[in-house]
């Protein structure tokens, strides 16, 4: 199933690009579902058709749903006190009702997450159109599966579970139950849920489209956003400049909306969509925008490491980096993993193989690309007779 997940600056109309994207595919035949994480109905308002946690028959082949973050949140956490029943009541803690929860920070984008993983896995749509958070909340959620395997990585190594034949025997000389088993089990389920996500958001089929209206604040949105895409290996398939205005309106905004579709032509393939003078309600409205199609995935971004051992006696790493700036930069090798922070965005990525038998000799920032060389290490590098 082909998956597009559609962002951008706040109020550049990206659900009503996103709704408009999923009725055309639909129109076409092709069985597909559009979802949102917002907390007000604006996907619901754009389609007019009420949408929520129930998937919702919009047209003979679409289908809309907006998942509940309450109700996963609650399921999610009375499953966790079920399970950690004899902890809590060692500690004499109380377990909490669920008509007393209510979403902590982070349950909204983890809900979406879940949607978009188990709508993925299922053969029930050919196309699958997410309208993610404004940019911001965005990049945050397509980095959070990552982040959080490498969490539960470090703090419940699986290695550690070697000596789980011993618990029962140190649970009888504790005299207190031992709940590392649920909590290892619960880590190992949490880690593959995450990695599914994880695919969803690497697969070929997938891809990422940008929506900004063309002004400076979407300009600078737009080039944020592709460096922060750029440092986790994603880029956009195209740049939908949204609300392109017609000549007969103010000149002024008829120039400055021209000068900056040229500057984003050079760098991205910029699909535009007409301003209709209104906010889009409905079938009709959506189909005025003329979005364009759902089309062909990207090519996947590549970081290559190339061998220049025999020149200059150093392996290279290119990591395609578009709007990065040098001052900006900042790397840092710890272990197996480089630390690496572009601007306000950082990232932790492990080492390919052949390079953790390497210590770091340089880095450039070239055409917004960075190229990192690495020195084999005469201790850990194979010898050649």
């Amino acid at each position: 199933m082909r998956t597009i997940l559609i962002t951008g600056p706040g109020g550049g109309g990206r659900t009503a690009v996103a709704a408009a994207t999923a009725l055309a595919a639909a129109r076409t035949g092709r069985r597909t579902l559009v979802l949102s994480a917002d907390r007000t109905d604006t996907l619901g308002a754009a389609l007019a058709t009420e949408t929520g946690p129930t998937p919702t028959a919009v047209t003979p082949h679409l289908t809309a749903c907006r998942p509940d973050p309450t109700a996963g949140f609650r399921d999610d956490l009375a499953a966790f006190q079920e399970r950690a029943t004899s902890a809590l009541e060692l500690l004499g803690a109380s377990r909490l009702d669920p008509e007393e929860l209510t979403p902590l920070p982070g349950a909204e984008e983890l809900t979406l997450l879940r949607a978009l993983r188990d709508a993925a896995l299922s053969e029930r749509h050919d196309l699958l159109v997410v309208d993610l958070p404004a940019t911001p909340q965005a990049l945050a959620l397509l980095a959070l599966p990552e982040e959080l395997r490498r969490y539960l990585r470090r703090l419940l190594p699986p290695e550690r579970q070697a000596a789980r034949a011993l618990r029962p025997v140190l649970g009888r000389l504790a005299g207190v139950p031992m709940p590392a088993e649920w909590l290892y089990e619960t880590a190992a389920r949490w880690d593959v849920e995450l990695a599914a996500v994880e695919a969803v958001v690497a697969d070929r089929d997938t891809a990422v489209r940008l929506v900004a209206e063309p002004g400076p604040a979407g300009d600078d949105a737009v080039r944020t956003a592709t460096l922060a895409l750029a440092l986790r290996g994603l880029r956009p398939d195209m740049l939908v400049a949204n609300r392109v205005v017609p000549e007969a309106w103010s000149p002024g905004l008829v120039a400055q909306q021209r000068k900056i579709l040229e500057e984003w032509g050079e760098t991205y393939d910029v699909r535009t969509v007409a301003h209709l003078g209104h906010d889009p309600r409905g079938a009709d409205d959506l189909a005025a925008l003329a979005v364009p199609d759902a089309g062909e995935a990207p090519s996947a971004v590549e970081w290559p490491v190339v061998d220049r051992l025999t020149e200059d006696g150093v392996l290279v790493w290119h990591i395609p980096l578009p709007g990065a700036i040098r001052d900006e930069l900042d790397l840092v090798r710890r272990g197996d993993e480089l630390v690496l922070t572009a601007g306000p965005f950082r990232r932790i990525v492990p080492l390919p193989s052949a390079l953790r038998r390497c210590t770091v000799d340089g880095a450039a920032l070239r055409e917004g690309e960075l190229r990192i060389r690495f020195a084999p290490d005469p201790e850990l590098w194979p010898t050649t007779r």
